[in-house]
């Protein structure tokens, strides 16, 4: 399995890139250890802001709205009943809610080996020598970025992420600058064009490689 290389200028590259194919050539027979690495990375990143108040929480109702008999209304002992405008909310949010989702290594491996496999066999990857931002300017990043072509959303995998590198990539649209050993099926399976250093590609190999 080979991909179309390009050199740190941008320009194609005679000899293509070898995809390891115990990384980029697993087949997916079921999608749902996909969804459930998907699921998990979504919601191990979902924080509890929402935060509701109960009706021994709300301020008032402290005294009875009218007696218990003889109005002929219903009974009510406080204000602050859930079903009363302006009064408590039941099984509302606390704020203590955990929603994170446990997978363990061997199946997020797995799972990131077949988003890997399905963007090499939609041809969503492309292999570049080096991306060759030295100077951390916008400008120089866009246009090699341009030269490579990319997509609506673009992930690019590097072997080391540095201050230039993250200087030059932050401030561009849809774009996603990660380091090989942190990828993840989330940006895999966003991405519509992967671009992937040399040296990344060796590493990501060398993690993923075999059946571990």
């Amino acid at each position: 399995m080979a991909v179309a290389t390009y050199t740190k200028s941008g320009s194609k590259a005679t000899t293509p890139a070898k995809l390891d194919k115990t990384v980029f050539g697993v087949e997916v027979k079921n999608h749902q250890l996909l969804k459930d690495a998907y699921l998990a990375y979504t919601a191990n990143g979902r924080t509890n802001n929402a935060v509701t108040k109960r009706r021994g929480e709300v301020r008032g109702g402290g005294r009875k709205p009218w007696r218990q008999k003889g109005t002929g209304n219903a009974r009510f002992g406080s204000s602050r009943n859930p079903i009363w405008r302006g009064g408590g909310v039941a099984f509302g949010p606390t704020g203590n809610e955990n929603y994170s989702r446990k997978l363990n290594t061997s199946a997020k491996r797995q799972a990131l080996r077949q988003a890997l496999s399905l963007a090499a066999k939609e041809d969503r990857i492309k292999v570049i020598e080096a991306f060759a931002v030295t100077d951390g300017k916008v400008k120089t990043a866009v246009k090699l970025l341009d030269k490579i072509g990319t997509g609506n959303n673009t992930l690019i995998v590097v072997a080391n992420k540095d201050d230039k590198l993250d200087r030059s990539t932050r401030n561009i649209g849809s774009l996603k600058l990660v380091a090989a050993t942190y990828l993840n099926v989330y940006d895999v399976a966003n991405a519509d064009v992967i671009i992937v250093e040399k040296d990344a590609l060796e590493a990501v190999s060398a993690w993923l490689g075999g059946s571990k």
